[in-house]
């Protein structure tokens, strides 16, 4: 989640978060974004201190006080020392000051979510079906498969969660942001897509409908 009022500054941070491959929601108010940090399970926050409605000190430290670990990066313009040292205390895990270049961002979300997370894999293997999450590339036995950015999302989300009836709702509030009007055969589309890419040339299907529910990819 991005909490900043600038409309401008927030449109820029989320279009550079989506190209990267996160799925963003935006808040411009301190009380949307506690309430949206309390009721949605976020990988990271960036947090402005200067807000409308609640002040960033004043969320983060709602935030905390609910036992909500969410790893949150400071984005100040003060120049004052003390705010960056009671943002830091109040439970924030790093800060960058504006203007910041959108990699140096990126860099402090790796940075802070790491620290949560277990090591996570480079490697996704379904079956014959493998996805090196460095590389971006993906392979059905010996054979490549091109994938749009979009495409390797919904794979990536299905691969991750393999074994596992995934519900049409699970699935759009997984890949698409709060904001986001989806059509009802949105996600139909996208895995009638990935059949044809991936389960093609007669070889064993991995997505299976599980009628009147949802979806399930497996072996």
């Amino acid at each position: 989640m991005i909490v900043e009022d600038d409309e401008r500054l927030a449109d820029a941070l989320r279009r550079g978060l989506v190209d990267e491959g996160h799925v963003v929601d935006c808040a411009g108010d301190g009380v949307l974004a506690r309430d949206l940090a309390l009721d949605d399970a976020y990988d990271a926050i960036v947090l402005d201190l200067n807000l409308p409605g609640s002040d960033g000190l004043s969320v983060l430290r709602a935030v905390r006080a609910e036992g909500i670990a969410t790893p949150i990066v400071i984005a100040t313009s003060r120049d004052e020392t003390e705010d960056v040292v009671a943002g830091l205390d109040a439970g924030a895990d790093d800060y960058v000051r504006k203007p910041f270049a959108l990699r140096e961002l990126l860099a402090r979300l790796r940075s802070v979510t790491r620290r949560e997370a277990p090591p996570a894999p480079t490697r996704l293997e379904v079956g014959n079906l493998t996805f090196d999450l460095a590389t971006r590339r993906v392979q059905r036995g010996t054979r490549g498969v091109q994938l749009t950015a979009r495409e390797l999302a919904f794979l990536e989300y299905f691969m991750r969660n393999a074994g596992r009836v995934l519900t049409r709702p699970m699935i759009e509030t997984a890949l698409w942001d709060r904001t986001s009007e989806t059509t009802s055969n949105v996600v139909d589309v996208y895995v009638r897509r990935l059949r044809v890419k991936i389960d093609a040339e007669g070889e064993a299907p991995l997505f299976h409908t599980v009628r009147g529910v949802g979806y399930r990819m497996g072996a």
